[in-house]
């Protein structure tokens, strides 16, 4: 095979330097980091790296971001993250070893990677499994006898192992799309669309005990190959009835097989896998309505995918306490456009600023084709040629691994008030303040920065996304 070529399709990932005029006595020192969301230009992968500047006071530019250190809206974030899938690690797997750390670096290192911090996998297919397949192939195997996770052992599996062995302080949540076909009234894992009143679990005790020791078994088989599942989210889109594998579940259901059998199983299994509702989407209403039962205590917090804004206010307004994560991002159709990647900062914004923990992207790998086992194209970060050993670092990859970089768990979300039509995204721990901000234009543009009292004018250059790092001098 021959030598992998590392490069992005139109995006220009380059150093930013802010000029100032003056020196300030203050306590902060600037970093700035920047990615060009630029049209027309190709450069080697290589990750941002920091430069040194001074800070300039100024007030008089009409554009002004009010960062409220004291205002916390989330106090512990989780970071940045990204999904694994059957064909990512099918494509994964056909690099060389040597190439196989080199995107395992660019992807989940700390020191200079993306440092992708907290992602998702499946529990069996997905739709970007190469085909559906659960874990438990046999009908009637009430006790998981023939429960194997052999077909991961060459795909998926090796791909998380090569992301725990870059970073060890990786954590990752399942979902399942669907049980294995046995247990649905279907007896099919996919075609809900053409049997939507079946796509569901059969409403039988035997049924559910027999799909709490599957999650049991996965677990524990996850573990013995060095993979920790931290999260377990019951079902992936639980008002979906798709073509590919899926599964209808009502929040009542839910709420029953968490407490009666899930939780009773783990305890038996000696397993500590925080387990979390949904993922919801916000048609149907279903994250609301499962708050609303008294059997919600018996989870750690709910996931959300595709909900606006209103839905994790209302929940917030109605459960103070409630713990969001964010479990999917726009899939998009494989375009891979610039275009695309302009709008993911303002994707993320809206689920940190509006309480989530965390943001994680779809796809991180996809194979040359971006193509799904049931016929659709979705973006990835990366696509891999599995002929030629090309890897193509797509636009998106450029803002999902900046706000990676100085998103980090442990951090704490701020408000920040922006002026009309703007977004901004403030973070913090005890050494710095990071302020991402966005220029779309063709231009350059001056802005300012309100924090601790002060008034800083920051230069966005033309079409980025910047990282204003504000670090503490002490």
């Amino acid at each position: 095979m021959k030598r992998n070529i590392l490069r992005i399709v139109s995006l220009s990932l380059v150093i930013g330097l802010m000029l100032t005029s003056c020196k300030t006595n203050d306590d902060y020192q600037l970093e700035l980091n920047y990615v060009t969301l630029a049209n027309g230009t190709k450069v080697t992968a290589q990750p941002v790296k920091s430069t040194s500047v001074d800070l300039s006071l100024q007030k008089d530019v009409s554009v002004s971001f009010k960062v409220e250190l004291d205002s916390i809206i989330h106090p512990n974030l989780s970071g940045i993250g990204g999904a694994f899938n059957e064909m990512g690690g099918d494509a994964f797997v056909s690099l060389s070893a040597e190439n196989q750390k080199e995107l395992s670096n660019a992807l989940f290192n700390t020191t200079d990677g993306s440092g992708l911090s907290n992602c998702r996998t499946a529990v069996g297919s997905s739709d970007f499994g190469l085909s559906a397949y659960s874990y438990s192939e046999t009908p009637g195997d009430y006790t998981m006898e023939h429960f194997s996770i052999a077909r991961e052992k060459s795909t998926l599996i090796p791909f998380l192992q090569a992301a725990y062995k870059v970073n060890p302080q990786l954590k990752m949540f399942a979902s399942p799309w669907s049980p294995p076909g046995w247990m649905k009234e279907s007896g099919t894992m996919d075609g809900g669309d053409k049997n939507v009143e079946q796509n569901i679990l059969k409403k039988d005790p035997k049924i559910y005990e027999a799909y709490a020791l599957y999650f049991a078994k996965y677990i524990k088989a996850y573990k013995e190959n060095g993979i920790t599942i931290d999260r377990l989210v019951i079902q992936n889109e639980t008002d979906m009835n798709p073509g590919y594998p899926g599964n209808d579940m009502q929040p009542e259901e839910m709420a029953d097989l968490v407490s009666d059998y899930i939780i009773p199983q783990f305890k038996e299994s000696n397993i500590d896998t925080e387990l979390w509702a949904g993922s919801f989407r916000g048609k149907r209403k279903d994250a609301q309505k499962f708050m609303s039962l008294e059997k919600s205590k018996n989870v750690t917090g709910v996931g959300l995918q595709y909900c606006p804004p209103s839905t994790m206010e209302e929940l917030l307004e109605n459960h103070p306490d409630i713990k969001i994560m964010h479990t999917e991002g726009r899939c998009d159709d494989g375009k891979n456009s610039m275009k695309q990647a302009r709008k993911r900062f303002s994707e993320v914004s809206d689920w940190l600023n509006s309480g989530s923990e965390n943001f994680c992207y779809w796809n991180i790998i996809l194979n040359e084709t971006s193509t799904s086992g049931w016929g659709w194209k979705q973006n990835s970060l990366i696509n891999i040629n599995r002929t030629s050993g090309e890897l193509t670092y797509n636009s998106d990859y450029a803002p999902i691994s900046l706000l990676s970089q100085y998103i980090r768990p442990g951090d704490q979300s701020l408000v920040v008030n922006t002026p009309e039509n703007k977004k901004a995204i403030a973070v913090k721990n005890k050494d710095r303040v990071v302020v991402f901000l966005e220029n779309n234009e063709a231009m350059a543009a001056t802005q300012n920065i309100e924090l601790k009292g002060k008034t800083y004018a920051v230069n966005l250059p033309a079409e980025s996304l910047c990282a204003f790092v504000f670090k503490n001098k002490a």
